[in-house]
């Protein structure tokens, strides 16, 4: 009881006295989700009267006291994620998510009061680039072929992500964004019969995802006689489904008719 009451003390004393403390400059960090990071107190070895308080928003998240117990106290959402070093006070969070990003702060009371900020940035894993090609829909005019196909690199749930595309080495263009959980694309039109080496890249500030172009696969010539001639095949089928459709219409009306005048014959003949 008497070891949660100086805690207590402290943590006010503390709550009172940190107003007048010239904070520390943030020191920002980027991790990958799923992945660990460790925010260290920058001691070397904590005294045995030091009290070390690590916050989270509002919530103090973690306690480590040496002279009486270690003392861990977790909001739900930080749950079995959080260690603490005995020695320096350091702070890992294990398997963090995209909701863990924020401010953090070690405020460490002793013969002194300072405290570090840490500004975290949780980064979700990046999807694969996704390429797929299309026919112009307008051929061209200046000749009998249609020999450029329009390329179309596509990623889906994104967010703070470059897209690009690549010729080699050399980058051709790109875009941003800096929203959460938006879907990109970005097009290239090439000739279909070129052997340059194509990639599509998406990257963060920590990873990337490549995904490198096959024009023998994915871009096919489509040529104007092709369009055309499958533009009247079409046209000629409908109208043949069509003529079949009225001559079947025609029959069945005969045939109803003669049926109809056969069963009047009939009951003429029976009548007589």
């Amino acid at each position: 009881m008497l070891h949660w009451l100086v805690l207590f003390v402290l943590c006010f004393w503390h709550l009172v006295d940190v107003i007048g403390v010239e904070a520390d400059e943030i020191e920002t960090l980027s991790v990958m989700e799923g992945d660990s990071v460790t925010l260290l107190t920058g001691v070397s070895k904590i005294q045995e009267d030091d009290l070390i308080m690590w916050m989270s928003g509002n919530y103090c998240i973690a306690k480590l006291n040496i002279s009486s117990q270690v003392i861990s106290e977790t909001h739900n959402i930080f749950r079995d994620r959080l260690k603490l070093d005995h020695q320096t006070g350091s702070l890992t969070i294990t398997n963090i998510r995209s909701t863990d990003s924020g401010l953090y702060k070690a405020q460490m009371i002793g013969q002194q009061v300072s405290k570090k900020t840490f500004h975290v940035t949780v980064i979700a894993h990046l999807p694969v680039p996704v390429i797929t090609s299309y026919c112009p829909q307008n051929p061209s005019p200046s000749g009998s072929s249609v020999s450029r196909c329009v390329l179309l690199c596509s990623v889906v749930n994104v967010g703070h992500v470059t897209l690009s595309w690549y010729k080699g080495n050399s980058l051709l263009s790109s875009i941003s964004v800096s929203d959460l959980s938006i879907s990109l694309s970005l097009p290239l039109e090439v000739e279909y019969q070129e052997k340059n080496s194509y990639s599509c890249v998406i990257n963060n500030p920590i990873t990337n995802q490549t995904t490198h172009l096959d024009i023998s696969k994915l871009c096919q010539p489509c040529s104007e006689v092709h369009i055309y001639c499958c533009g009247f095949t079409e046209a000629v089928i409908r109208l043949v489904v069509s003529a079949l459709v009225g001559v079947a219409t025609v029959a069945v009306l005969v045939y109803d008719i003669r049926s109809a005048r056969g069963r009047d014959k009939k009951q003429i003949s029976y009548i007589l």
